[in-house]
């Protein structure tokens, strides 16, 4: 990774870190449509495999993957106003969260169904190969969204039609409430069905980098899919409903020493890229000011209800 990438990187993990914080403040004021699932603690899995992909390559985050659609472009702005349901929000105030996509910024929309977005990816990647495109294709998973079908079925299918998918998995300790020995025997890994697998820090975002850079050179070789194991931590509740009390405080504290953030800096100071003392206070500026400009967008019109919908 050269500096430029790091600072870039660095940027993009503390932008989703801030940026959920203003989330929970909205959410709090009882202004977003539903609730806010937080990627705290886990920045560096979605930011660092996300930069680590080529600009034709297609991602389909997952709710805890806002840092890669950063990563693809997507401003502050159009998530504040998806999470506060307004009328020029990307889905005109019929969904919330991060749910939705960006063809022309290859992004493909998340789904609640997890799981389901692997076969869909699986289905991207073949698209790639039939054409002779050497392009990757990226979505992630939780520990506990490897128990579905969906994931099985679709690696399966990547796996004996050797696509070029990249399986993101997310061991960050908690299915809901969940612990992983609870429902699964041994590691996640184990899971691959065959894929090339690696087991990385998830905490050590220059690792994941390295890593994912890798599992694509993988995929652009013909080898195959791969399924890259971040382990790392949810350090908030499934979403800001969940006050996390089943949650040992000795876990948490010992994972907030393993903050990715600081870990990043400490990477980037060690081979003398400073970052900017200012970046923080910036950005939190920038996204105040996006956030008071979704709030005075308007409420989606009763008569546009059934505009999009589709019937038969």
């Amino acid at each position: 990774m050269d500096r430029e990438t790091a600072l870039r990187l660095y940027e993009v993990m503390l932008l989703t870190r801030l940026m959920e914080e203003r989330l929970v403040k909205l959410f709090r004021q009882g202004r977003t449509m539903g609730s806010v699932y937080r990627s705290l603690g886990q920045e560096a899995t979605a930011c660092a495999t996300a930069m680590a992909l080529g600009p034709d390559d297609v991602i389909a985050p997952l709710i805890r993957n806002l840092g890669s659609m950063f990563v693809r472009g997507v401003t502050p702005r159009e998530i504040f106003l998806q999470y506060l349901g307004r009328a020029t929000g990307p889905t005109g105030g019929r969904e919330h969260n991060n749910h939705f996509g960006s063809v022309e910024r290859g992004i493909i929309a998340p789904t609640s169904m997890l799981g389901a977005l692997i076969p869909v990816m699986a289905g991207v990647a073949l698209s790639f190969r039939q054409k002779g495109e050497r392009r990757v294709a990226m979505t992630w998973i939780g520990d506990g969204g490897s128990s579905t079908g969906a994931f099985y079925e679709g690696l399966n299918f990547a796996v004996v039609q050797k696509l070029p998918l990249i399986v993101v998995g997310e061991a960050n300790g908690y299915a809901f409430s969940t612990p992983p020995e609870r429902q699964m025997p041994g590691k996640m890994a184990q899971r691959s069905q065959g894929a090339f697998t690696m087991t990385v820090d998830g905490n050590d975002a220059a690792a994941v980098y390295a890593a994912a850079a890798e599992a694509r050179q993988h995929c652009l070789e013909g080898k195959g899919p791969a399924f890259l194991v971040c382990e790392t931590f949810r350090m908030s509740g499934h979403a800001e409903h969940d006050d996390q009390r089943y949650v040992d405080p000795a876990l948490l504290a010992q994972w907030a020493e393993k903050d990715p953030l600081p870990r990043f800096v400490a990477w980037m100071v060690h081979r003398g890229w400073k970052t900017d003392n200012s970046l923080s206070e910036r950005l939190a500026a920038r996204l105040e000011a996006a956030a008071e400009s979704a709030l005075k967008e308007p409420w989606p019109k009763a008569d546009t209800l059934i505009q999009g919908v589709f019937s038969r």
